[in-house]
């Protein structure tokens, strides 16, 4: 298997795994979720249902106890009893139809009297006033015990019975809800976090490409010059004449400041991306610092035979072309774009003399004030198909009509997108325009801030 496939592969596995992982994680949180909450309404749905029945049972004990009929005993003085023909005659069709049961108990803790066709056989908890009865026939009940007191005498005990059943029967089919509900939306949830983790890892997926692609390029461009400097050490050391060795020194001092350039470029783009670049805020009169950018490049366009020139409108207010950001980056950003113009200007269709123009204007736009620079030369242009990548890393254009668009072409294509960080940490916007056979105009537009 060729290297690279197998490379390839195994990155793919390993943003499968983190996308399972994370499909995972989302699906077990919310899982844990829903049990929480689930167990959370069947725990209120049952103790509601108890204090349901309790309140039923202990109505129908007040309900009872209003109707009971006591008598005084003729032999005993103070003496009371229950007329328990009279007191439960009445009652025990309604306790019937509403699956409630009576059981009186005289002084003695004995049972008397009871609706139930077969006594229950379970003692009497005087000390239990609400208690759930399990019965060896497996027969569940809800009990609410009352003694019943006349003055200081206690007549008896009232114990009201209520079939458990009231309470398991719509629990179970609560239980049964919450299970299928619960199952339904784990099923649901995991598809969903499954898709939304492949969201998520969208954009790490992207990052690591153009990792991947700005560390091969990088190594590409390091390599280049590393090589020519170890073969022009080898030959000074194999040929140790002087006049030899000293063309050699000159052509590695060239490419150790081509090398520390890129490093340089390298290291401001990666402290870019990571926010460590320090910008000294400062009042930056950007009409002066465009005349000395200009006077700068004006002799490498003089040499190329290119006319380099500056417009700005006059103002009698100092203030007018003067913007808060750092002289050193505003600068490096004006060099790259203007000296990427006079790299790439020709004479073209209407013009045989070759020029760039740098054109500075105040503007407002959505009650903004602005600071616009316009570099243009008079360059082949730029094919559409090149105008999405010139911002991209690594990527050139030829400076030559004949060729096209390519890696190959001189410099290491890292001007543009240090063009870009720049205006992006000022808060700005930069954009280009290109007409082939005509040229190429960059726009910068640069907040300006009270």
């Amino acid at each position: 298997m060729n290297p690279s496939d197998a490379y390839r592969d195994s990155t793919q596995t390993m943003f499968q795994t983190t996308r399972r992982r994370l499909a995972l994680w989302y699906a077990t949180v919310t899982a844990i979720l829903l049990l929480l909450f689930a167990t959370g309404v069947y725990f209120y749905v049952r103790s509601t249902l108890i204090e349901r029945i309790d309140d039923t049972l202990k109505h129908v004990v007040e309900v009872v106890e209003r109707s009971l009929i006591v008598q005084p005993i003729a032999t005993q003085d103070n003496g009371y009893r229950l007329n328990i023909e009279a007191s439960f005659r009445n009652d025990t069709g309604t306790v019937e139809d509403d699956h409630i049961d009576l059981e009186w108990f005289n002084q003695q803790e004995e049972l008397v009297w009871s609706t139930f066709s077969e006594p229950l056989n379970h003692p009497l908890h005087k000390n239990r006033p609400v208690e759930t009865v399990y019965l060896s026939s497996g027969y569940l009940l809800r009990q609410v015990t009352e003694p019943i007191t006349l003055g200081k005498q206690t007549l008896g005990y009232l114990r009201v019975s209520h079939p458990w059943f009231e309470v398991t029967k719509p629990i179970q089919q609560l239980l049964v809800d919450l299970a299928i509900g619960i199952s339904s939306m784990v099923i649901l949830v995991t598809a969903i976090s499954w898709w939304l983790s492949g969201i998520a890892i969208q954009p790490v997926k992207e990052s690591y490409q153009s990792l991947k692609q700005f560390t091969a390029d990088a190594s590409h461009e390091l390599r280049n010059p590393i090589a020519m400097i170890q073969t022009n050490v080898q030959m000074a050391l194999a040929y140790p004449d002087g006049e030899s060795q000293q063309q050699q020194l000159q052509v590695i001092e060239r490419l150790t400041q081509r090398l520390g350039r890129l490093v340089n470029d390298l290291l401001f783009l990666a402290r870019s991306d990571s926010g460590m670049i320090e910008t000294k805020q400062q009042s930056v009169p950007v009409d002066a610092l465009l005349m000395e950018v200009i006077e700068e490049q004006n002799a490498i366009a003089q040499q190329k035979g290119i006319k380099l020139s500056l417009d700005f409108p006059e103002s009698d207010s100092d203030q007018a072309l003067t913007l808060t950001g750092d002289w050193h980056q505003l600068a490096r950003l004006f060099t790259n774009l203007i000296s990427n113009a006079i790299e790439h200007s020709l004479p073209n269709e209407t013009s045989t003399s070759p020029t760039v123009t740098v054109q500075l204007q105040p503007i407002k736009r959505n009650n903004h004030q602005y600071l616009q620079v316009q570099v243009t030369d008079t360059g082949k242009g730029i094919s559409e198909t090149a105008l999405p990548h010139l911002f991209d890393r690594f990527y050139r254009v030829s400076p030559y009509p004949k060729d096209s668009e390519t890696k190959g072409a001189t410099g290491a294509g890292l001007g543009l997108a240090i063009a870009q960080a720049i205006v992006d940490n000022h808060q700005g916007s930069i954009k280009v325009d290109s007409t082939p056979g005509q040229g190429t105009t960059f726009t910068v537009m640069l907040p300006v801030t009270d």
